[in-house]
């Protein structure tokens, strides 16, 4: 095309079709509840059974439980650097209770609630935590990832499993969490680009709680949305209110669906707050004002959840206080264990690299095992 062709297509006024692909950012965010846990939009099955809501509360006051204690331990040097999920327990909880138990969760460091959910235990994930490899032999769900701590890395991964479940004719499909700062990284450019191109059935959640250890989302991308940088890797996305663990799990069972009819992958973008610091080896006190925080604290996931159901008679006092009691037990007993174990011999931290180990890192274990005494 010569360049004044150019220029004039690219002065051309777009259609509106085009206009409302890539740039319909108006839209409010897909939720069912309000902050006040009033329901605002579509009530899908699911939450019209109240056994099932209540599993989800369960799943989110266990969470925060674990996510309390984990910190306390860390501060007390019993537990290594942490990640907590304050405030964006309903992301994880949701997204793993879309899935089925045959399909594979690929999480990054945040994911507590999803893996407990999906059946790793509080003492494997204490272990995880306390720098044990123990941690990562999940009881539960054999095929789960363990949890990635290199930002975004493990988004390809879970495009290798999604190919090879299409490539086998295996009706399952792969989830991936990562975080807002994850979007900015090449790996999930590179993934969601392949994931469109295979149209594997791949689920890739993404966690927007506003900051990227202490860059803000507004420094992060000029994209208006993250979800929709779905439209260049030619893929589904759609953002959701990630506070309202009703809407995330619609929002990630639907898009299983259509994962599992053929029709590709699908991004999902959970808008939620980071109530925390990014790990307890931050301050966030230093990038971002006390005020911005509390404005977020109003919106948070069990608070929304838990008005909806004592609004709706399915909730009061004496069942809140049996449910913390029955979580601080579970999560006391299972710090308790954790706690108890022999640690774990030097040999882990070589044995778990390869699978035939390098001439020069077995020299390194039998070093490494004599300065221990535990040769």
């Amino acid at each position: 095309m010569a360049v004044t062709g150019l220029c004039a297509s690219l002065r051309a006024k777009p259609t509106r079709a085009t206009v409302m692909t890539i740039f319909e950012t108006d839209r409010p965010l897909n939720r069912v509840l309000d902050a006040e846990g009033n329901v605002v939009g579509p009530v899908p099955g699911f939450a019209r059974d109240r056994a099932e809501l209540l599993r989800l509360y369960r799943a989110l006051v266990l969470t925060r439980t674990f996510d309390a204690k984990a910190v306390a331990l860390q501060r007390t040097g019993r537990l290594g650097t942490y990640a907590s999920s304050l405030g964006q327990e309903a992301v994880s909880v949701g997204a793993a209770a879309a899935m089925a138990p045959s399909d594979v969760f690929v999480p990054s460091f945040r994911e507590h609630g999803g893996q407990l959910w999906r059946g790793v235990t509080l003492t494997e994930l204490f272990l995880y935590w306390g720098g044990d490899e123990r941690g990562n032999d999940f009881a539960g769900p054999r095929e789960d990832f363990p949890n990635c701590v290199p930002v975004g890395s493990h988004a390809p991964h879970a495009v290798g499993v999604a190919l090879a479940f299409r490539l086998r004719g295996e009706n399952r499909s792969a989830v991936c969490v990562f975080g807002d700062g994850a979007t900015s990284k090449g790996d999930v450019a590179e993934a969601l680009n392949m994931a469109g191109v295979w149209k594997v059935p791949a689920v890739f959640v993404i966690n927007n709680n506003a900051w990227a250890i202490s860059i803000p989302r507004a420094k992060q991308s000029a994209a208006a949305t993250l979800s929709q940088k779905a439209v260049a890797a030619g893929i589904t996305g759609e953002q959701v209110d990630g506070n309202d663990v009703i809407a995330v799990r619609a929002a990630v069972e639907q898009a299983l669906v259509r994962a599992r009819q053929g029709l590709g992958p699908t991004l999902v973008e959970a808008v939620t707050y980071r109530l925390c610091d990014h790990t307890t080896a931050d301050d966030a006190s230093r990038y971002r004002d006390d005020a911005e925080v509390s404005r977020h604290w109003p919106a948070e996931p069990l608070l929304r959840l838990r008005n909806f159901l004592i609004n709706s008679g399915q909730w009061d006092k004496g069942k809140e206080e049996a449910l913390l009691h029955e979580c601080n037990v579970a999560v006391e007993r299972a710090a308790e264990d954790y706690l108890a174990m022999a640690p774990q011999s030097p040999a882990a931290n070589f044995d778990f690299v390869y699978a035939a180990a390098p001439a020069e890192l077995a020299e390194q274990r039998t070093a490494a095992m004599a300065r221990s005494g535990a040769a």
